[in-house]
Formats: C-alpha cells, sequence, structure tokens
C-alpha cells in the first residue's frame, strides 16, 4: 500500500524547468530571485516547486485550488477587452510573503492543504469557452510558480484565440520571464509600494527586481499591462511615495500605462490598519494625473475615478459601478469626439475564429461538478 502511494504521488509531480542540479542531491530554483536552494524532500519558499530526489518538480501543474469566472476589471484590467468574462485560476503557494494577502487561504498553504483538483492545460480553454469567456486568467497567487503549467495552457488557448492574462506580483528572474511572458497577452503588475523598506519589512522580497520586470515588459514584449498600486495607510499612502511611484512610471514606461490605486482592507496578519478612505484614493490619483500619466483609476471603492476619460478633451469614454462597464463609447480605439488614440486592446480579432463546439461539450461533461 505504501508502495502505491509513493507512486501515485509520484504519478501526479511534473518535472520543473529553471533549475539545476547542486552537490549533496540539492536544486538551486532560478525561476524567481529568491533563488531557492532546495534539499531533497524539502520546497522552496513557494511551497509547489520540490525536490524529490535530486530533481525538482513542480506540484501546481495541472492542479488549480481556484477556479472562477470573473469580469475582466476585477484583474484589473481597463484597457483590455473591457466588459468581457475571464476564467479566472490559481493554485497553492506564492512566492512573496505579504502580510496583508487577500488571498491568503491558498497563497500560504502547501499544495496539500488545498482542494485542488486535476485539470490537464489542453483543457483549460475549453472551460473558459463554456463559461463563455474571451481570456483566461492566472491569478489569486502568485502565478509565476506555476509558469510550466501557465506555459502549457496558453500554448492551448492560443488554438481558439483566447487571449491570456497574467495577474502578477512581477517577481521573476529574466531566465524565466521570456519564456513565459512571450505567450501572455495582458498583465496587471502589483507594484506593492516604492520603497525597499515596505518590501522587505511587509513583503519580504525586494523592490528592484519588480521594477526591472516592468521595465521588460515595456521593452522587450508586446504584452498590454497595467499597473496596481493597493494603498495601506500610514505604510505606503504618503503623497511624496506616491509622486516618486508615478513619476518612475512615466519616466521609465512613459504615460499611457494604466494605474490603479486601490483600497486595502484589514486582513491576514495586518489586521490593526484601517481601511483606506476614498480621500486618499483621490489625492494619490490626482497626484499621479499631475504628474502626467493618462489613465489613473480608482478601485475597490465607488468612485468616478473607476471611469476612463479621454486624456485630451476629458469626455468620458468608458463608464464603470465597481466591476460592471456601463457604458463605451469608444469607437476604434479612439475618443468619438476628438478622436485622440487611447491606448489599450479594445477587441480580440480571433474571437470566436475556432471555437470548436463539440470539443466544448465534451469537456462540460467532464467538469459538470463546477458551478462557476
Amino acid at each position: 500500500m505504501e508502495e502505491l502511494k509513493i507512486l501515485q504521488k509520484t504519478e501526479r509531480l511534473h518535472e520543473a524547468r529553471w533549475w539545476e542540479a547542486e552537490p549533496g542531491g540539492r536544486v538551486h530554483c532560478y525561476l524567481c530571485p529568491r533563488h531557492c536552494h532546495i534539499h531533497p524532500g524539502q520546497a522552496g519558499f513557494c511551497f509547489i516547486r520540490t525536490n524529490q530526489d535530486g530533481r525538482l518538480y513542480s506540484l501546481g501543474y495541472g492542479a488549480p485550488a481556484a477556479l472562477q469566472v470573473d469580469p475582466i476589471e476585477k484583474k484589473p484590467l481597463n484597457h483590455f477587452l473591457p466588459g468581457t468574462r475571464v476564467f479566472s485560476m490559481g493554485t497553492a503557494g506564492c512566492n512573496m510573503g505579504c502580510f496583508f494577502c487577500q488571498n491568503w487561504d491558498i497563497s500560504k498553504s502547501r499544495s496539500d492543504q488545498v482542494r485542488s483538483q486535476h485539470v490537464p492545460p489542453e483543457d483549460v480553454p475549453l472551460l473558459a469557452l463554456k463559461y463563455g469567456c474571451e481570456s483566461i486568467a492566472f491569478t489569486y497567487n502568485e502565478p509565476t510558480i506555476w509558469g510550466e503549467y501557465i506555459i502549457d495552457i496558453c500554448k492551448a488557448a492560443r488554438k481558439y484565440g483566447l487571449k491570456t492574462v497574467m495577474v502578477t506580483n512581477g517577481y521573476i528572474t529574466y531566465d524565466a520571464f521570456h519564456d513565459i511572458y512571450d505567450h501572455i497577452d495582458a498583465a496587471n503588475v502589483d507594484l506593492k509600494a516604492f520603497t525597499e523598506n515596505f518590501y522587505g519589512k511587509i513583503t519580504l522580497t525586494h523592490l528592484q527586481p519588480v521594477l526591472e520586470m516592468l521595465v521588460w515588459l515595456k521593452n522587450e514584449t508586446s504584452v498590454w499591462f497595467e499597473i496596481t498600486n493597493l494603498m495601506i495607510p500610514t505604510l505606503n499612502d504618503d503623497p511624496a511615495e506616491t509622486r516618486k511611484l508615478s513619476e518612475w512610471i512615466l519616466n521609465h514606461l512613459g504615460p499611457d500605462v494604466p494605474l490603479h490605486f486601490t483600497a486595502f482592507h484589514p486582513d491576514f496578519k495586518l489586521r490593526d490598519k484601517p481601511r483606506t478612505s476614498s480621500k486618499t484614493l483621490d489625492h494619490a490619483r490626482q497626484i499621479a494625473l499631475d504628474v502626467g500619466l493618462r489613465y489613473v483609476y480608482e478601485g475597490n471603492i465607488y468612485s468616478d475615478g473607476a471611469n476612463t476619460y479621454c486624456p485630451k478633451c476629458k469626455e468620458r469614454l468608458v463608464e464603470r459601478a465597481w466591476h460592471d462597464v456601463t457604458g463605451n463609447c469608444i469607437k476604434d480605439g479612439a475618443c468619438p469626439k476628438c478622436r485622440f488614440t487611447i491606448s489599450g486592446v479594445w477587441k480580440n480579432d480571433a474571437k470566436g475564429k475556432y471555437w470548436p463546439k463539440p470539443g466544448v461539450a465534451a469537456t462540460a461533461k467532464n467538469y459538470a461538478h463546477l458551478d462557476l
């Protein structure tokens, strides 16, 4: 019986990428800037990359712990196929240690501590089609740590004209960056703060690798990306820090990268801080606009700051209520009033081109128990 359990466990393992063997049976994982050196029988900081007999395996491959259909605005992405649905998925584990994590029930869990199910990569796009989604999002925990699974899902999704989205903390090495992001259509990157002190004490990581990753996205890929800054009272909401963050985006990424300031609510290990006030978000948004960023948003609250406005004539182009799009007058990627080009991805030209209805029906039977 014990041999059978070991065999079943081994069959579920998927050999990882981005690692090298070291003396004594250890392995060096260089997927993210942590560069974990993992002893046999142990896992890296992320919990789901494990050393078995001197080889690195991914416990997240084909094993999502969360499946959900969301509006694309929830990622948040405001300039990427607005008003559409996205098939969202995540696994256990994370390569950051954020005290304020709002998905801590899976991101701070090991693979055997969550209820995951086996979903092969080729089934994921069919599930997305079943639920009327135009894209697939890798989200909830940090998707970088299950990059092998993501790559194979993206390859399968491309056949059906589905777009792919990373919702990420940006903590990845250059060794793995292109392997993953060359398959990705859009991303939202959490820029959690703009001080090394915050990153070191509150996320247990470093700021500089995230800034480098954002520059790679801008200069070396065609990925549409937006940035989120969760504002936590007294920790990263100082107006001077907000100005520095906004100026860095303007100078290194340009004025057209959308920036989302979102409201914090107490969670996980950071329950002693109050919720972010609407006044704080309003002020942050105005600072970023004054710096010269064209598209700045407020999230996790009801606010006019959720709408998209033309940077030139100030016409309201996309109206939103929380994550719902209630109006969209952008025409051919431009303001209908002054014809100013609005940066973004406004339609999916491949939509429906290769959607195999029989395959969708077959997959629906396999996952009839899902209620998304």
